[in-house]
């Protein structure tokens, strides 16, 4: 198989090519080289995806079986791409996400839920995490991939994901600071159920399909009553060995605080839809995600293993600003002292 990766060398990006490559493919990765050298094992080709030019230069790499689309976001930029490349590949893969349905987070969605009404032709110079577009320019994007592929693509609609290379600041934010030893606040309730998924599965399920030239959308999420928010933190307190204390502190409470819900702290979400996107159909057929314990231990060993992630804006967004910490973990405290006054 002949693979060509838009981006390679940041998270899944990166995690699709190391996995191509162990399956004896023959790499092509194609970005502007900001994120760093490309991995070993593949054929670097430098250029920007905006630049007519550059494509074209890239289409003189091919023809490839597969050609996957990991980071793009902008329709156009899409648009673009799929047009240049798609004839020259046997198979052409989207990365999109859950957040193109319309009705996420604040709903259950599955494969059939409505998308949002994004522009397949919407072109911009640039976008930010804080605008509210990502959704939008995603569902827009899947269009152009569609409209230039005819509909015979394979798209691709994660929730969150997670493991080594991770550079959002989501698992590795939760890790340094459990890692840190000491009480912590930890959001809502342990209860709470969440869906995310390790980087490698994604990247692996991505390849195994696209290697059977399977088309249409698959949601990838854990299984819905599988995971919690306290596995998640005990799975990092194992993982780092920390001699930690949680302390729950319930929604209510932090949204008092004033904190920004899905970052401060990260992965804490109310909307009901969040944590329910309906994975059956992957899992049919051949999604295998593997415990969220085993991700973690992962990340963590990548982390103390030298590791660091690309700089990107998100990471500074994913925290529990220490002063209000400070204030929840001291709330918390006065009111187990009057409740064991009370006793």
């Amino acid at each position: 198989m002949r693979i060509l990766v838009l981006g390679g060398t940041r998270f899944l990006g990166r995690a699709v090519v190391d996995d191509a490559a162990g399956r004896g493919w023959s790499v092509t990765v194609f970005n502007r080289g900001s994120s760093g050298p490309a991995p070993e094992r593949c054929e670097a080709v430098q250029g920007d995806r905006r630049n007519v030019a550059d494509l074209a230069r890239l289409a003189g790499h091919g023809p490839w079986d597969v050609v996957v689309d990991v980071p793009g976001v902008i329709p156009a930029e899409v648009r673009d791409a799929a047009r240049v490349l798609a004839p020259l590949a046997g198979r052409y893969v989207f990365v999109s996400t859950v957040s193109a349905y319309q009705d996420w987070p604040a709903q259950p969605v599955d494969e059939g839920s409505p998308r949002r009404a994004g522009d397949p032709d919407v072109d911009v110079a640039s976008w930010d995490w804080g605008a509210g577009v990502y959704g939008i320019y995603k569902a827009g994007a899947e269009a152009a991939v569609e409209r230039e592929t005819d509909g015979q693509a394979l798209i691709i609609r994660p929730g969150v994901i997670l493991g080594p290379w991770e550079y959002s600041g989501r698992l590795t934010w939760w890790l340094e600071r459990i890692a840190a030893g000491g009480r912590f606040v930890a959001p809502g309730d342990p209860g709470t159920r969440i869906q995310p998924v390790d980087v490698r599965d994604v990247a692996a399920f991505v390849l195994d399909h696209a290697a059977a030239a399977s088309t249409g959308v698959f949601n990838l999420a854990a299984p819905l009553d599988r995971d919690t928010f306290g596995g998640l933190i005990d799975a990092c307190l194992a993982a780092t060995g920390a001699a930690g204390a949680p302390v729950w502190v319930t929604d209510a409470q932090l949204q008092a605080a004033d904190l920004r819900e899905w970052t401060q702290p990260p992965l804490w979400r109310t909307a009901t839809g969040t944590w329910q996107v309906d994975p059956s159909r992957a899992l049919a057929a051949g999604f295998a995600p593997r415990p969220l314990a085993d991700t973690v231990r992962d990340t963590w060993a990548w982390m103390q293993d030298g590791g660091e992630p690309f700089e990107d804006p998100r990471a500074a967004m994913h925290a529990i600003p220490v002063a209000i910490e400070r204030v929840l973990l001291a709330t918390a405290a006065d009111a187990a002292s009057l409740a064991s006054g009370a006793k």
